[in-house]
């Protein structure tokens, strides 16, 4: 079975003998179309961002198979030069993951989809509420009075540490 829909030759991508934009999705970690749908005006927007860049050139490759690829290489941990070839050349992907990790692109992905998702739930699009907890560790003998604290809750002589702001994002 060919790994292309079409001959190489008549391929869609602008790059010579790469046919991503004409690949078949065949890999549990490529997006359905279903979400394809709602993630690429998001992925196009970022797009537009680093083309903002003094850097930003038109990339040639197809976005959903960058995608597809990165997801795939995320999702079976494996190397980029193992990359299978019906997606574009391990070197554009790899690329790619630098320009868009750099600039912290894909956290502004996360962020917009999150937001939507939060929207579609009846939430506001940014958490408003946080969970603080701290616990007390319980001081050695020989550390200095001034630097324990006291846990009236917990009655031992320790010192009190705040853990990490934590939110909560699920519907």
């Amino acid at each position: 079975m060919p790994v292309y829909r079409v001959e190489a030759a008549k391929a869609s991508c602008g790059v010579s003998g790469c046919a991503c934009r004409d690949r078949t999705r065949r890999y549990p970690s490529d997006l359905t179309d279903e979400q394809w749908q709602v993630l690429e005006p998001q992925a196009r927007a970022v797009m537009a961002e680093l083309r903002k860049s003094p850097a930003g050139a038109p990339m040639k490759h197809d976005l959903r198979a960058m995608v597809d690829a990165i997801g795939y290489l995320t999702r079976y941990g494996i190397e980029w030069r193992a990359l299978p070839v019906d997606f574009p050349p391990w070197e554009a992907v790899y690329a790619f993951f630098e320009r868009w990790s750099e600039r912290g692109l894909p956290q502004r992905l996360v962020d917009r989809l999150r937001g939507r998702i939060r929207i579609a739930c009846g939430r506001a699009e940014l958490p408003t509420a946080a969970v603080i907890d701290a616990q007390t560790v319980r001081g050695a003998d020989t550390v200095a009075a001034d630097g324990a604290g006291y846990d009236a809750g917990k009655k031992p002589r320790g010192v009190r540490e705040t853990l990490p702001l934590t939110a909560s994002d699920s519907c």
